[in-house]
């Protein structure tokens, strides 16, 4: 079986964004606590066998979905291949566990290999020691097999093993990924904490923004290094998350026979690009921003979908009647109004606030300026802040739990109406999906 890990509240979005992909391959689909889990249907019915042969149909099928899954989606974090599970109170037992797997089926002594271990109420006192008797295991193997042994390489092994522990179960995986797949291959120009892609496009996803001409138009008024615009305008286009980059099933052994098909599956993914039917606006006030995102931007094959425009988000005018507004705030230079930054350095944006009353002054400004400008549209702000509504002075009609990695965030919509006045809104309650 594999398991595609991601954000923990992006489950269901990804379960419903892999699906289409996965039609006609007999496999069920489930989420799970941190990701969702991919099976032959046998197995998703309880069926425990990982041994099957690798040349099998069902191995053809799987290796088709490693391709599907990493080429296409956008918010995975990996797509797992599990090769062993079994309960375990030792590391000796570990050792065991990972000794009952084929790896000369995956690897040679002359591949490199890594080994990461997670671990929730594992009893176990060293995850550094679990993580060293898989390698051993590994190793032990592979030199019964050939008198030789594999290297370690903890930047860029052929080989990358997941190993999670739960209390009294142990769950081996071969990440077939590589680098996570938030890593889409286009990014160069960062700036200060840019937000990862994965969290991007589950903020559209949320939204249910899927680039059609039905969803309207969409800005990023403080668009940082171009991320969500990004996103959004490759979804507009059609344009597969992993079409530029490469990845770690490409070195291993299973899927070297059908690497024609992996070509074949990029290809029709290139023919599925088409111009947007909607347009991308965005930019920032900073002009080092807005360049770092224009360079992004043309490296994601994605320039001619975007309109950038060096402007203050609170005086930048609508670009349409109606549309999204996909933000996420920044705090110091970047809010500072044009021709008050601190010119000579850059503040570390995103970790430290300006001060309370700086913050809380433009969010209310902000929310003012779109009650002028943007009636008609609809705001979704990502905040770790559970009081941005009432900085805002708006009500929210929906918020929705999002982690930007270890930190709780919600993702806030407003219902942009002119005017002070508004009809009172009870929002849902937290929730942990769209």
């Amino acid at each position: 079986m594999l398991f595609l890990s991601c954000a923990a509240g992006v489950e269901p979005l990804l379960a419903e964004e892999i699906a289409p992909w996965l039609q006609g391959l007999a496999l069920e689909i489930s989420p799970q606590r941190g990701g969702v889990r991919v099976a032959p249907v046998a197995q998703a019915r309880g069926a425990t066998d990982l041994s099957f042969d690798l040349s099998s149909e069902l191995a053809r099928t799987m290796v088709r979905a490693v391709f599907l899954l990493n080429l296409h989606s956008r918010l995975a974090q990996r797509v797992l291949w599990r090769v062993a599970l079994g309960p375990y109170a030792s590391e000796d037992q570990l050792y065991h566990l990972a000794r009952s797997v084929q790896w000369d089926d995956w690897i040679t002594p002359r591949h490199t290999l890594r080994v990461d271990v997670t671990a929730r109420h594992s009893p176990l006192q060293s995850l550094n020691f679990a993580g060293l008797r898989i390698k051993d295991a590994v190793c032990d193997h592979l030199r019964d097999q050939f008198g030789e042994r594999p290297d370690v390489d903890t930047r860029h092994p052929d080989l990358s093993l997941q190993l999670h522990l739960d209390g009294d179960v142990a769950y081996l995986y071969v990440d077939t990924s590589g680098e996570a797949l938030f890593k889409r291959g286009w990014r160069e120009d960062k700036g200060e904490a840019p937000l990862k892609e994965t969290l991007a496009a589950a903020m559209l996803a949320a939204a249910g923004w899927k680039g059609r001409a039905e969803d309207g138009p969409l800005l990023d008024p403080c668009c940082g290094s171009g991320t969500i615009a990004i996103e959004a305008a490759q979804i507009a286009c059609g344009i597969a998350a992993g079409l530029q980059r490469r990845f770690a099933f490409e070195r291993l052994r299973p899927f070297a026979a059908h690497l024609g098909i992996w070509q074949q599956l990029k290809q029709q993914a290139r023919e599925r690009v088409h111009a947007p039917a909607v347009r991308i606006y965005t930019g920032d006030v900073s002009f080092r921003m807005t360049d770092f995102a224009t360079r992004n931007a043309e490296r994601a094959g994605v320039l001619h979908a975007i309109e950038f425009k060096t402007a203050d988000a609170l005086q930048r005018p609508a670009p349409a009647d109606g549309g999204i507004l996909m933000f996420n705030p920044p705090y110091g230079e970047r809010i500072d109004p044009k021709g008050t930054g601190h010119g000579g350095g850059v503040r570390n944006a995103r970790e430290d606030f300006i001060d309370q009353q700086g913050a809380s002054d433009f969010f209310s400004r902000l929310a003012s300026h779109w009650k002028r400008q943007y009636s008609g549209w609809t705001a979704w702000v990502l905040s770790p802040d559970m009081k941005l509504p009432s900085a805002m002075r708006l009500k929210e009609s929906r918020r929705v739990v999002m982690f930007n990695g270890p930190i709780e965030c919600r993702l806030f919509r407003f219902d942009l109406v002119s005017g002070s006045a508004r009809a009172p809104v009870q929002p849902e309650a937290d929730t942990d999906q769209a």
